[in-house]
């Protein structure tokens, strides 16, 4: 793998990070697949205790503004994991059209599978300060209103939106930013 100039540098900041699913393929538009990458982020939270304070799921991509000590280790571990949950779940519901884009867009560096769910990299945006956070928090929520999908942040369903606008039917818990 080529060097990226999106590196993890301090442990004590908050990161946007950004995963895309392999040529954009829209996997997350099957709610089963996005209820995948919940469990996860909910184990990140409980058992590897990152604090995630915004994040949204689009179709074909996520955005998490996360923080914690080993965070690239434990980002690898998420997308490793969720691959292996996802290539299972379309095998078992022979999602075959999504298996054979799964694995023909595999690049070659990727030997350890048959298949490659999501691109390299996890692009981690450092965020230094109140201001940035806000910021990159109104991004995040502001991702499925600029691709159309709702006139509201907080209709979108896999989205902290309904977190920060108080509502009581969000999908996972976040560390509410105030700052």
């Amino acid at each position: 793998m080529g060097k990226t100039r999106y590196k993890f540098k301090e442990e004590y900041y908050p990161y946007l990070i950004t995963s895309s699913i392999v040529k954009g393929i829209s996997l997350f538009a099957y709610q089963d697949i996005s209820e995948i990458i919940i469990e996860s982020v909910k184990y990140l939270q409980n058992k590897e205790t990152v604090k995630v304070y915004a994040y949204v799921i689009m179709h074909n991509h996520l955005h998490m503004i996360v923080e914690g000590k080993g965070l690239p280790h434990k980002m690898g571990k998420f997308k490793s994991f969720t691959a292996r949950c996802i290539i299972d779940y379309l095998k078992l519901h022979q999602r075959n059209y999504f298996l054979s884009q799964l694995k023909a867009y595999k690049h070659s560096n990727h030997k350890d599978s048959e298949y490659q769910v999501w691109q390299a990299g996890v692009h981690p945006k450092l965020i230094s300060n109140a201001k940035m956070m806000n910021q990159k928090i109104q991004y995040v929520h502001y991702n499925p209103v600029k691709a159309g999908f709702v006139e509201c942040a907080e209709h979108w369903k896999y989205s902290s939106a309904r977190n920060y606008a108080g509502e009581g039917n969000w999908v996972l818990p976040v560390t509410l930013f105030s700052g």
